[in-house]
């Protein structure tokens, strides 16, 4: 994993680009500039790690470029749970709630992502509040999806079960 700049990075997309992104949908021009000027950007190869389980949440990532698969893990035992895209962020919810990492993300391509810390996520607040209340929304919306998407599987799997007795 290698560090980036956001004039690098905003050098090969534009910012149109990345409002068409879920987690930055909405934002003003002036923030996304700020948020890539302030923000550490990486660069991962297909393969390389972005966090382990263990490692402090205090920061989410946002899928610039490429793919993250996220592994799960639970009683020593991992899980593929999804693989989430460009424009979509991983680890709000281990920030948020103040946990730390429990599961592995790894890049499934060449990727790109923007980290947002705990500090950068308060800047944010107190910079732009109306910019942090969209993100917030835009945030909650994909834990919302994220949890009908469990919902389902889990009545599929009590269907499933109920159905083999």
């Amino acid at each position: 994993m290698h560090v980036l700049t956001g004039p690098e990075v905003l050098s090969h997309f534009s910012i149109d680009y990345f409002k068409g992104a879920s987690t930055f949908g909405a934002l003003s021009d002036d923030t996304l500039n700020w948020l890539f000027q302030e923000a550490k950007l990486y660069a991962l190869d297909a393969k390389e790690v972005l966090f382990e389980p263990n490692e402090r949440g205090d920061a989410f990532f946002v899928i610039l470029k490429g793919a993250i698969a996220y592994y799960k893990c639970h009683d020593g035992q991992y899980a593929h749970i999804r693989d989430y895209q460009a424009g979509e962020q991983i680890g709000f919810m281990s920030m948020i709630a103040l946990h730390d990492r429990v599961g592995s993300a790894i890049a499934v391509q060449d990727s790109i992502v923007l980290e947002i810390n705990t500090h950068l996520f308060h800047n944010l607040h107190e910079k732009a509040p109306l910019d942090f209340g969209v993100l917030m929304m835009n945030l909650a919306r994909e834990m919302a999806r994220t949890l009908r998407s469990v919902d389902n599987i889990v009545v599929k799997k009590v269907h499933e079960h109920s159905s083999s007795e």
